[in-house]
C-alpha cells in the first residue's frame, strides 16, 4: 500500500465533510452520512490491506498508528455526536445546557478513568516512537496487560488494539471541541463542523498542520485580545471559519517542534510569500 494513497484517503474525507458540511444544515443528518462515508472507507482499506498488504515494517507502523486511526476517530466522533443529538431533549433554554454539561461529564470521567493515566496515553502525547514496533505491528497484543474486553472482537489482520486506543484518543479530543460550543453561549453555532451560511465559500486549502502553526504563532506572539486567550480558544474560532476539525493540537505541535528541517516551514512559506508579492509592486 503506497503512502499516496493514504494521503490521497485523507483528503477524500476532508473534502467530503466539506461537501455533507455544505449540503445539509442539520448536525444529526451530517453525522449519519459521515458514519456511512467513513465506515465504506474502512472496508475499503481492509480490502486493499488483504489484496496488497504491506512493503515493509515502517509502512505498517504509519498506517496503524497515523492512517487508520484518524480514521476510525472520526467514525467514533461523529457515531457520538449523532447519539448525543438524538437524545437531546430539547433545542435550547437551561436544560438544554444541563444536558450537554452531563455530556462533557461523562467525557471527562471516561479520560480519568479510562485514558490519562495509561502507559500508553502519556507514550502517544510525549511524541515517542521508540515502542511503535510494539503498539502499532499485528500480532503483538499483550493480554498480561489486562487490555479491555474490546481487544477480543477487534480482527487481528486490520488492528493492532494500540491503533482503536489511539482512536478513541482523537475522538474525545474532537467530541470535548464540539461539547464547549454547546455549553458555552459565546462559542456556540450549530456546531463546530458547519460553518455559518454566508460564508459556505471560505475554507482553508492548506495542510492542518500548517493552520495549526499559524494558530500556535498568533498565540506565542499574544496578538488577539492581548494574549488573554488560550490556544484553544484561537482555534476554535478558526475551526469555525474554515468548517474544519483540527483534533489533537497538543500532538501535532510536539510534533512540529521535533521534525526534521525547519520547525516553522508554513511561516517561512508565508514570509518568502509576502515578500515576492511586495517585490511585484517594484
Amino acid at each position: 500500500m503506497e503512502k499516496c494513497f493514504y494521503k490521497d484517503v485523507l483528503e477524500r474525507i476532508q473534502k467530503e465533510e466539506k461537501a455533507i458540511g455544505m449540503l445539509t444544515g442539520s448536525i444529526i443528518d451530517e453525522s449519519y452520512r459521515m458514519i456511512s462515508y467513513l465506515q465504506d472507507i474502512l472496508n475499503e482499506l481492509k480490502i486493499s490491506l488483504c489484496e496488497k498488504g504491506f512493503k515493509n515494517e515502517k509502512e505498517e507502523i504509519v498506517f496503524f498508528k497515523e492512517v487508520k486511526p484518524q480514521i476510525l476517530g472520526k467514525l467514533i466522533y461523529y457515531n457520538k455526536v449523532y447519539r448525543i443529538e438524538t437524545t437531546c431533549p430539547v433545542s435550547n433554554g437551561k436544560i438544554y445546557y444541563s444536558y450537554f454539561s452531563a455530556q462533557l461529564a461523562n467525557l471527562k470521567r471516561e479520560y480519568i478513568e479510562h485514558i490519562c493515566n495509561s502507559d500508553f496515553y502519556r507514550y502517544y502525547r510525549s511524541g515517542r516512537t521508540d515502542r511503535d514496533d510494539t503498539y502499532f505491528k499485528r500480532g503483538n497484543i499483550n493480554y498480561h496487560d489486562g487490555l479491555n474486553s474490546i481487544v477480543f472482537e477487534i480482527d487481528p489482520e486490520f488492528s493492532t488494539f494500540y491503533d482503536y486506543k489511539t482512536a478513541r484518543i482523537i475522538a474525545n479530543e474532537l467530541l470535548y471541541t464540539y461539547l464547549l460550543t454547546k455549553i458555552n453561549p459565546d462559542e456556540n453555532p450549530d456546531s463546530i463542523l458547519q460553518k455559518p451560511a454566508n460564508s459556505k465559500d471560505i475554507f482553508w486549502t492548506d495542510s492542518k498542520n500548517a493552520l495549526i502553526e499559524l494558530i500556535y504563532a498568533l498565540y506565542a506572539c499574544g496578538v488577539i485580545s492581548h494574549g488573554k486567550i488560550g490556544v484553544r480558544k484561537i482555534s476554535l474560532m478558526f475551526q469555525i471559519l474554515f468548517g474544519i476539525t483540527l483534533g489533537d493540537l497538543h500532538h501535532s505541535f510536539h510534533r512540529m517542534k521535533t521534525r526534521s528541517g525547519s520547525r516553522t516551514a508554513f511561516l517561512d512559506q508565508l514570509k518568502t510569500s509576502l515578500e515576492d508579492y511586495m517585490d511585484k509592486d517594484l
